[in-house]
């Protein structure tokens, strides 16, 4: 089994290295006076290495949420027609729930609002404006695109129904995987209450439905490890977790998931969050009708975990 230490809560590192009260600890993270990795984190639970760079600032101002969530850096593009973003892992992109907040929309209206005051823009009720074409789980990290009018909003999410659009996705699974292609029909509820594909579903569960949404992933093996294997996955379909369903339902979940496990019964490699990351995206722009493409570099959590893998390669 891979031995790679297991994270911590911030609140205990921070109250060990900074010799403070547990609710003191707490206090200071909530008021924006501790970074990680250069970054403010609020979450007491967030889960980090042992070894991680955590900086203490008592007299730092307590900063804004969207800037705190969603630093400038994560704008990607931004013109009079749509937005990308690089979503960070532990964001919602929308509310799925009645009080899930901070939401990735809600942030972005809010760096756009301020952006376009600053500017001193007449039309910043148009401009702050942005519509969700498409979404990310709130553990995947990654490339989003929003539009900001109506017309560019219909023009991209004809290209994701018609699955025109180019998504490649960076991720880690357990176990040793060859590269292939998945297809399946995904159903929102097998008949045990969980999404999957009715091919997989098992013998004893009578699914709700005869009927499922075709789903095809290709997958690439990257690199190998003992116990996990570095892919990329391209999407010619976009259901909702198609990657970590196809993977699980072949016996390879994603490092980090916590949902689709499955009947998984192999060495389980630790990690702080789901290893999946939305790293390519392209489309045909809704106002020039040019084919443009972006790239996100892999998160800092994800660089980490290959390099203790390849650190610990057998």
């Amino acid at each position: 089994m891979i031995d790679l230490k297991k994270p911590r809560r911030l609140d205990a590192l921070v109250r060990e290295r900074f010799t403070l009260t547990w609710g003191r600890a707490r206090d200071q993270i909530r008021a924006g006076k501790i970074s990680v990795g250069g970054r403010v984190e609020l979450d007491i639970a967030a889960e980090l290495p042992e070894d991680a760079a955590i900086v203490y600032t008592p007299n730092a101002r307590r900063p804004r949420l969207e800037d705190t969530l969603l630093p400038p850096s994560a704008i990607r593009y931004l013109d009079g027609d749509i937005v990308v973003v690089d979503k960070p892992s532990g964001l919602l992109t929308v509310p799925y729930e009645e009080g899930d907040r901070p939401t990735l929309d809600v942030l972005l209206r809010a760096v756009l609002s301020r952006r376009c005051k600053r500017e001193g823009s007449s039309t910043g009720r148009v401009r702050t404006g942005v519509h969700v074409c498409h979404r990310l789980d709130r553990m995947t990290s990654g490339l989003l695109v929003f539009a900001r009018t109506a017309v560019a909003r219909d023009r991209l999410k004809e290209q994701f129904k018609e699955h025109t659009a180019d998504r490649r996705y960076l991720a880690l699974v357990h176990g040793t995987v060859s590269s292939k292609t998945f297809v399946s029909h995904l159903v929102a509820d097998r008949g045990d209450g969980l999404r999957g594909s009715l091919e997989r579903t098992p013998r004893w569960i009578k699914p709700r439905t005869k009927t499922g949404k075709t789903a095809i992933t290709h997958v690439e093996v990257l690199e190998r490890f003992g116990k996990a294997t570095f892919i990329a996955c391209r999407l010619e379909t976009g259901r909702t977790n198609q990657i970590r369903i196809h993977l699980s339902e072949a016996g390879h979940p994603l490092v980090g998931e916590t949902m689709y496990l499955r009947d998984y019964v192999g060495p389980v490699v630790a990690a702080p969050r789901l290893m999946l990351h939305a790293a390519e995206l392209g489309f045909v722009h809704p106002g020039t009708s040019q084919h443009v493409s972006f790239s996100s570099p892999l998160p800092a959590e994800m660089a980490a975990m290959l390099e203790a893998l390849r650190a610990t390669r057998p």
